[in-house]
């Protein structure tokens, strides 16, 4: 029964908790009719059902995001001649570099939460795009057709991690750390160490590199697909497998979910998502650095792990990746804005993670 119920509520995993919470209210119900007082009761205890919901909104990462931006307005305004957040040229900036990231850890998170991972994404967002301008620049193959090109090799970069991971039961951290390391020699054996130029025009250039005011498209591609990963694990039937696989894995198999076939298409949808993001980049910057890929796995895994998703799997939110990949570039920013050394910001990033790891299992503690 729980179960199945899981399956409804799109995360089996939580379920499980919701259903503890249910009968620790019966408990409480219980002791309450033989006559013991009650006592005090936080209103997320009250409910499990809100308990959940608030668990799984993003809230967290939401209120830290708004604070950061809050403080750093009101700083900007009190000293606009030595911090310049809110100029053009900053804010350009940010909304040109955040999608890179943010479009790579949508797929990742998604992974995530189906319980694996994808350390492939920097060779992938590499590979498919230095293949796409390769076909483009040197062999003059039509612009579309080689970002098709470039996207299937995305595509099948995920599966390939897929059925690896799944079929031959290795687990997927040692499979993409294998595959990231073929990939990366491809990358050298297709084109060398060199940069490869890449300068789209017409449609294709507006459609990838286009901007209206101080929006670029990058930043337009990745709230479009942000909303279009809510609605695949909100209101879609493969979300509820994601969360289910990830949660528990055989208790979805027990209900009757698809294991193999969920997490074949979460290992397919972040390859082409990282392939994608590749793509942006590339028509953004006008070249390819084979090297420029290196940090993107963990930059997205912490991403994540900063919106709230959890490393067992089972429970994320758009919201909180969107927000996560936002998060790590403003932290920087304002870093840089306030004269930090640029070698010392992997520092700060990695004492976020930590930060952001410790407060989450705290608030999960507290809302148990």
């Amino acid at each position: 029964m729980t179960d199945q119920a899981g399956l409804h509520a799109g995360n089996d995993a939580g379920a499980l908790a919701a259903g503890a919470g249910l009968l620790a209210v019966g408990e409480d119900s219980v002791g309450q009719a033989a006559g013991a007082p009650p006592g005090p009761r936080r209103w997320w205890r009250g409910d499990p059902g809100r308990r959940y919901r608030l668990q799984q909104s993003g809230v967290d990462i939401f209120v830290l995001f708004a604070v950061l931006q809050v403080a750093s307005i009101i700083w900007a305004l009190l000293r606009p001649n030595s911090f310049a957040f809110l100029t053009s040229a900053n804010l350009t900036i940010a909304f040109q570099t955040i999608p890179l990231l943010g479009v790579v850890a949508l797929g990742v998170g998604l992974l995530m939460i189906a319980g694996e991972f994808d350390l492939s994404v920097g060779a992938n967002y590499i590979f498919s795009s230095v293949v796409m301008a390769q076909l483009n620049y040197a062999d003059g193959m039509s612009v579309w057709l080689a970002a098709l090109i470039g996207l299937g090799c995305g595509l099948g970069i995920g599966l390939l991690n897929g059925v690896i991971t799944i079929y031959l039961k290795i687990p997927s951290f040692i499979t993409t750390l294998g595959t990231m390391g073929i990939w990366e020699a491809a990358i050298l054996f297709v084109h060398g160490a060199t940069e490869q130029s890449f300068s789209p025009s017409g449609a294709f250039n507006t459609l990838t590199n286009g901007s209206i005011g101080i929006v670029p498209a990058a930043l337009i591609w990745f709230v479009a697909l942000a909303v279009g990963c809510w609605a695949l694990l909100q209101r879609h039937r493969i979300g509820n497998h994601i969360f289910a696989v990830g949660g528990d894995r055989q208790a979805a198999l027990a209900t009757g979910v698809p294991a193999r076939q969920t997490k074949l298409i979460a290992f397919a949808l972040t390859g082409l998502l990282a392939s994608l993001a590749g793509i942006l980049a590339a028509a953004q910057v006008g070249d390819i650095s084979p090297t420029s890929g290196t940090d993107l796995p963990l930059q997205a895994i912490a991403a994540c792990v900063i919106g709230g998703a959890l490393l067992a799997g089972g429970r994320g939110t758009i919201l909180g990746i969107f927000l996560g990949s936002a998060l790590i570039y403003w932290i920087q920013d304002v870093l840089l804005l306030l004269g930090a050394p640029g070698y010392y910001l992997t520092a700060f990033v990695g004492t976020l993670i930590i930060a952001a790891a410790v407060v989450y299992q705290n608030l999960q503690a507290k809302r148990a």
